[in-house]
């Protein structure tokens, strides 16, 4: 729609009611996020809003995520209880008519990305202009033409914190995309897998599929990874507000950002004990079998490797 109409819209309260499925029914918080939105609109039209920047503006959102039960376990192909928070990515984007993304997130460089080129470039490893390049060449691969958009993002998800801001960012980027240049017909399973192929072939970090799951079904899931090119979702249609229940997040001052090298050993350290069984993956060893052979693992590991084994038939 075209600027000044969805200010216009914002400003008499037409999103409220979607404000509160998302946000949480209090005029507090129905506020709260309303105001969020115009100022983010306000910032589009300061840095957009000529005419090229006016027309098809809307607004996007992408959860944080939380692990309810499982951990480390995704890549292992076993099964999670995944929840959406209401910390989330909000962008205000429209196409540009170039083949260049221009991409400003509070606090951060005004980024720009040319989708003429989509494969990885050296150098780009572990920066979001990685993860723009990435979510486009899977969309380019799929059939569809990216095109150049400009957007403006706040994030509420505080970056290494746990909430997985890096897959709320792709799925903001996968959903702007999926709705300006692939008319939305990118379900948001394929959505999360678009920002796991971003994140392990682009930026270069092997994640599983559960941060980029958890944010793009929004709400409360269970996934079973057995298969991982077609995980099993089973959506939990629990109501923390209206039973009374609240999820806290506490701010513990850690930062995991840099600690890609730390995820990779998680995931090769459970490899080797799956290997020691001639595995490929911990979801393939018998329980039973890993629980009597645990003094031979330690031998042939570490302990260090068969401690993450227990946690993942633990957690499982």
């Amino acid at each position: 729609m075209e600027l000044t109409q969805l200010k216009k819209q914002l400003a008499t309260h037409e999103y409220d009611e979607r404000l509160g499925d998302i946000y949480g029914s209090s005029s507090k918080e129905i506020n709260s996020a309303r105001e969020r939105l115009e100022a983010l609109v306000e910032w589009y039209a300061e840095e957009f809003g000529s005419v090229e920047g006016a027309s098809n503006v809307a607004l996007y959102t992408a959860p944080g995520r939380t692990e309810m039960g499982g951990n480390h376990t995704d890549h292992q192909q076993g099964a999670v209880l995944a929840g959406s928070v209401t910390l989330d990515m909000v962008a205000c984007a429209a196409p540009n008519g170039t083949r260049t993304a221009r991409i400003m997130s509070q606090g951060y460089p005004e980024i720009t990305v040319d989708l003429r080129d989509l494969v990885p470039v050296a150098g780009e490893e572990g920066t979001s202009q990685s993860l723009v390049r990435g979510i486009a060449a899977a969309m380019a691969d799929r059939g569809y033409a990216p095109q150049g958009f400009n957007a403006v993002i706040y994030s509420a998800v505080p970056g290494g914190s746990g909430l997985s801001s890096s897959a709320a960012y792709e799925i903001l980027i996968g959903v702007i995309l999926n709705h300006l240049f692939c008319t939305d017909s990118l379900a948001p399973a394929e959505l999360a897998q678009i920002g796991q192929f971003a994140e392990n072939s682009f930026f270069g970090k092997p994640s599983g599929l559960m941060d980029q799951m958890g944010s793009a079904l929004g709400g409360v899931a269970h996934l079973d990874f057995k298969d991982p090119a077609h995980p099993v979702i089973h959506p939990i249609p629990f109501d923390m507000e209206k039973t009374g229940y609240a999820l806290c997040i506490i701010d513990s001052g850690a930062d995991h950002a840099d600690l890609t090298d730390d995820y990779t050993a998680i995931r090769s350290e459970m490899k080797q004990v799956a290997a020691c069984f001639g595995k490929d993956v911990l979801r393939e060893v018998d329980p039973a079998d890993f629980w009597k052979a645990i003094p031979q693992l330690r031998a042939a590991t570490n302990d260090r490797a068969v401690l993450r084994a227990m946690h993942f038939f633990g957690d499982h």
